[in-house]
This record gives C-alpha cells, structure tokens and sequence, in this order.
C-alpha cells in the first residue's frame, strides 16, 4: 500500500503519527513498518481507553491430587500415560522467549551455563529431562520450541551448534511468538524507530495462537497430538510430557492439568491454583487475604496451597476452542521505551503507556476444569529467576547436585 492508503488505515483511529517519519525511510524501512500496521489489532486500543481492573470472583479451594494418592495410583496413571505418549499423542511445548537479563546475560535465557566442571546449558538439560521420557515409553515426543523476535536467530543457532543437544532435529520446531503493540496513556501508538512500533511479546497465553499462526498446530494434528505439554524455560527440574502426569490427567477426564508445588508457608510469593466462581483458575500470593494464605486443613495443611509451577497440559480440542472463543487481553502499565518527539528514543524513569498481554492462567478458566498434580518441590521445581538468592543460579545447581546431576 501507498503511503496515502496507510494514512487513511491510520486517519481512522486517531494513528497519523505513525507516518510521521515516513519520507526518511527506505523502502526496507517503509516496509518493515508497513507490515506492522497492518498486522495491529485495533480492537487493543480500546481496550487501553477503558482499562480498569475487574473485581475477583468467589474464590474457593480445587480438589487436585496430592503425593500420597498418586503414589498409590502411580502404576495406573505411567500405563495410561505411557500408552498415549508411544502412539504419539503427546507433544511437549518449551516457552522460550526471554533473555538472560537478570543472570548477567543478553543472550537467550535458555543458553545460559550453569555447569562448574563442565558445561550444562539450561537448555541442554531440559533436553536431558525430556530424553528421560523417551527412553522410558520408547517414542520420541514432539517438542516445539516459542522464541521472541529478539533471540529467534540465536535461539535457533545455538541448538544447531550444539546438534540440538542429541534429540532428533525432525521432532523439534520453532516459532515465534506473536508481538502486541504498546500505546501511550493517550492511546496513541508508541514507536520504537522511525520504521517500527514499539512491540513486545503477547503474554504467555499467546502461545497457541502463535503455535497455529506457525503452522505448526496444523504439524501436531498431522502427527496426531491429542495433548501439549507446555512449560517454561527456567525450571531446570520439571519434567515434561511426565507419562504418569500425563496418564493422571487423562484418567481425570478433565481438559487440563497443571503441576503444582505445595506451598512452602503462607506468605510464598507464588500464584495458588484455585476455584474462582467455580471455574479453575490461578489467583495471585498479593490477591489472598491473610485469612485465606493462613486457612489450614484438619491436618494442619494451608488450603489454598496449591503453588503454580508454569506446567500444564492441555487436550488439543479444548485449545481450539478457546482459540475460536478468544482469550481475554491483560492490560498492563509499563515503562516503555520509545521515540520523542524529535525522534530519539527514550527510556523513561516511570510508567509512560500500557502493554497487552493474554495469560496462559485464563486459558485454565476457559477451558472449563483442571486437575491438579502434586509434585516433590526438591526434585521438580528448580526455578532461576536471578542470579543469586531465591530461585537462583546458585539455589538450582544445588537442587541439580541433590538430583545425582554432575555439574
């Protein structure tokens, strides 16, 4: 299109601005951001305008499974999910689109060493956890593998350095995850160069769209996927498509299933899954009353202790529904890089506009039921948020040695 035919896309939504350095582009440039606006969900902007915060729901406690009945049930759920996982209905989904910022690193967060002798990437031993799997059922699972737009190509490069760290190059895809523009609190679009809006990734519930936009949704359908496994990059102990999780969850007959780590005493700062107006869903540490971070059980257990550990698993029809239905969109007020007036680009002290975000907490919600699974918190949860302290490099690696892995 000519510049006069994007003016006038624009001129409908108060957007004119957007062309406002448009003579000084070459044609890559007019391009790169041509493409841009006419990927823009205008709907999104609205959503800025009117943004408030909506009130929770009648919170109350989901009935899940805890250690000692998956211990008892244990041999049931591995056949079930054994059997599902060898005739390939199980694909696993790694949500890999971060950086190492806070480890010190502006490389991918999943290339980061957290080897002492030798090196071990956190990518390479999550393909460590997932060749576990295979070994046991005999089948290879499907993994597809979401990147950002910012380490995409790095991303990509290093599992070819590292010969996708031995697992078959033909069950492993890659794609991006969709970018959402962000606006300032006038709603105007914000831009991050002359020739680009200011993007940012969608949120984690953007996955699946992202997934099907890729083609890929299309791949695990032709393979016969029944369920995605989906986890995130920094827990280097989770296990996944996790056969007697996956025979679980199954066997449950909901639509999901998601990990969980009893909580460790009231105040962790972790989500708990629960019940809000009689749907799943994750309520979040700061929304839990004191009274109910402190309800505890006849046995002295917190009832609202079922911790998030960003491991679900969904059936493959459900997503498409949701899909179909749309998620909800999080607005979020950020600060945000971006040009001036004059055209250079700024970082501001504080918030200066709204990012939008979809969460994969929601597509719990509507997909109706969930079946919570307890896991041992030493042997699967080991998440690197920082580079010392809680939920660190340090805290993981010892947690890796207590596992019998050599570092």
């Amino acid at each position: 299109m000519k510049r006069s035919e994007w003016m006038e896309v624009l001129a409908a939504h108060g957007q004119e601005h957007v062309l406002r350095w448009w003579d000084e582009l070459d044609e890559a440039g007019r391009r790169k951001l041509s493409e841009q606006i006419a990927r823009v969900d205008w709907s999104l902007l609205d959503l800025a305008a009117g943004h408030r915060v909506l009130p929770k729901g009648q919170i109350a406690p989901i009935d899940g499974l805890d250690l000692d009945e998956i211990a008892r049930r244990r041999e049931q759920f591995l056949r079930t999910g054994k059997e599902a996982i060898a005739q390939g209905k199980v694909a696993a989904v790694l949500l890999a689109g971060g950086q190492g910022t806070r480890l010190g690193s502006d490389a991918p967060k999943g290339t980061f060493d957290l080897g002492i002798t030798h090196p071990l990437y956190i990518f390479e031993q999550l393909i460590r956890n997932l060749q576990d799997v295979v070994a046991q059922c005999g089948a290879f699972v499907p993994l597809y593998i979401m990147t950002s737009e910012e380490n995409d190509a790095a991303t990509r490069a290093f599992f070819a350095e590292h010969d996708d760290f031995g697992y078959p190059a033909d069950h492993i895809a890659f794609f991006c995850q969709e970018m959402a523009p962000a606006v300032g609190f006038d709603g105007k679009l914000l831009m991050s160069a002359k020739d680009s809006l200011a993007l940012s990734p969608n949120g984690n519930g953007g996955w699946y769209a992202s997934l099907v936009r890729a083609g890929l949704a299309q791949d695990a359908a032709r393979r016969g996927v029944e369920w995605f496994n989906v986890f995130a990059v920094d827990n280097v102990l989770q296990r996944m498509a996790d056969p007697v999780f996956v025979g679980a969850t199954i066997a449950s007959g909901r639509a999901t299933g998601a990990k969980f780590v009893r909580k460790a005493y009231p105040e962790e700062r972790v989500g708990v899954l629960c019940l809000e107006d009689g749907k799943p869903g994750v309520i979040e540490y700061y929304e839990l009353t004191p009274e109910m971070a402190n309800l505890r059980d006849d046995c002295g257990r917190l009832v609202y202790a079922c911790g998030v550990t960003l491991n679900y698993l969904f059936r493959a029809d459900v997503l498409q529904k949701i899909a179909d239905d749309r998620l909800p969109v999080h607005v979020a007020k950020k600060k945000i890089a971006c040009l001036n007036e004059a055209g250079e680009l700024v970082h501001p002290e504080r918030e200066n506009g709204c990012k939008f975000e979809t969460l994969i907490l929601d597509m719990i919600r509507c997909a109706g039921s969930c079946l919570p699974f307890e896991v041992e918190r030493e042997r699967e949860f080991a998440p690197i948020k920082n580079r010392t302290g809680v939920d660190s490099v340090d805290t993981a690696r010892a947690l890796l040695e207590k596992n019998g892995v050599k570092l």
